[in-house]
């Protein structure tokens, strides 16, 4: 009888162990990513491993006030597959309880950014010197100065306090979104990941100047400097796009996610105000300002307003294009119809043929408003969203105004 205990005993402690080892998990707790963008450069930020709904672990990953939820986490033997919330990106890789190796992967662009993470609660930028310089403020940038064709300006908002730098940069055709580092002595380090955006921000500072290189994952470096300028401002974002001569109407017709045919001259749309929005599910900016939307329309019903976003995706197919406009759909939970405009790729050349009527497309995302009679009233280029601060703001209150004006109207 003891025998049979003590052989019970033994079996059941052999399963036990092989159970926890063919279904290892992360452990709870703080963590630090490393990306590496470069032979010499690596991107690092950090999150935390938490029990949320029905036991199941999330990464939350931290950029100053922005927290990334990842929810879809796939194990299997010791390979692990986080999914991105709403992009194209996979992390897979290996892992034990304290450690992940392997690859950041985002397949429809083609892109492959080696990463690791080890179960730490070290600060994002580690071994770092008192700051020697005071970086607050607004700074004139200049990326790609070198290069006249792929020059352009930006606009640097950051705040420090005891040598950490929170803070973004304004473009043209939106912000970097939210980015946190340190000044390292006389070294400005920046970075972020959210789930897209894998930036590396390194300038060398002094009190008035930043000169530096920008790493956008393992597929683009760029050069930019900047200068103290309180007053520098971009161009209107309501003045980079327009109506061509010779056109008075905007149009369109493009499948929604059933595959019907939707087109501005649809009853849905007679005799009411419509944003149309330019956007792509992988575009953070999009995303932010898709968020936006759905707050105002959720807090601010109303029959005379509709909302129609125009998807140009990455993805190579137009079934897969179509489950990322789903999923996007339902994640976010968007109660506008967003159409397929084209997939395969957003490039602006292509987006421009499909909507001929526009000098270009100039940025993912821009909003044309039309008013009640059909008549094109404004088209806002860009986005500033929640990172840029009082800009933000500014856009709310201008966005607001301009809404009630032509529901009144």
């Amino acid at each position: 009888m003891k025998k049979s205990l003590l052989g019970f005993i033994v079996i059941m402690l052999f399963v036990g162990c092989k159970k926890e080892t063919e279904n290892p998990k992360l452990k709870v707790g703080a963590w630090k990513g490393i990306m590496t963008v470069s032979e010499n450069h690596e991107l690092p930020f950090n999150f935390q491993v938490v029990n949320a709904l029905n036991n199941q672990l999330e990464l939350r990953v931290s950029n100053a006030d922005e927290e990334v939820v990842l929810d879809e986490i796939a194990y299997k033997g010791d390979s692990i597959f986080i999914k991105m919330s709403v992009f194209d990106g996979i992390i897979k890789g290996t892992f034990t309880d304290n450690s992940i190796n392997g690859s950041f992967i985002e397949e429809p662009r083609d892109r492959v950014v080696p990463f690791k993470a080890t179960f730490t609660d070290s600060p994002r930028f580690e071994d770092v010197d008192k700051a020697k310089i005071d970086v607050s403020g607004i700074w004139e940038v200049s990326f790609n100065y070198e290069n006249e064709e792929d020059f352009y300006p930006a606009k640097g908002i950051f705040t420090q306090n005891d040598g950490v730098v929170t803070g973004t940069f304004r473009t043209p055709t939106g912000d970097y979104r939210y980015l946190e580092g340190v000044v390292d002595g006389e070294e400005l380090k920046l970075s972020t990941f959210d789930g897209t955006h894998a930036f590396l921000f390194l300038a060398n500072a002094s009190d008035s100047t930043l000169t530096g290189t920008f790493y956008s994952g393992t597929h683009s470096i760029e050069k930019f400097k900047a200068k103290r300028n309180e007053a520098f401002e971009l161009p209107n974002a309501d003045e980079l796009t327009y109506l061509k001569e010779g056109y008075s109407k905007f149009d369109f017709s493009f499948i929604d996610t059933a595959k019907n045919k939707v087109s501005l001259s649809d009853e849905r749309f007679k005799d009411k105000v419509v944003l149309v929005q330019i956007m792509g599910t992988w575009c953070p900016n999009c995303l932010d300002e898709s968020r936006f939307y759905v707050d105002y329309l959720k807090n601010n019903p109303n029959d005379d307003l509709a909302i129609v976003a125009l998807a140009f995706e990455y993805a190579k197919t137009e079934e897969k294009a179509l489950e990322k406009l789903k999923r996007f759909k339902n994640k976010e939970s968007v109660p506008y119809s967003v159409l397929l405009a084209q997939y395969g790729g957003a490039d602006k050349d292509k987006a421009n043929k499909k909507l001929p009527m526009l000098n270009h497309v100039l940025s993912y995302p821009t909003t044309i408003y039309i008013d009640k009679s059909g008549n094109v009233r404004k088209i806002h280029t860009g986005f500033n969203g929640p990172a840029t601060g009082e800009k933000y703001v500014e856009f709310q209150n201008e966005f607001k105004e301009t809404l009630n004006k032509l529901l009144t109207e």
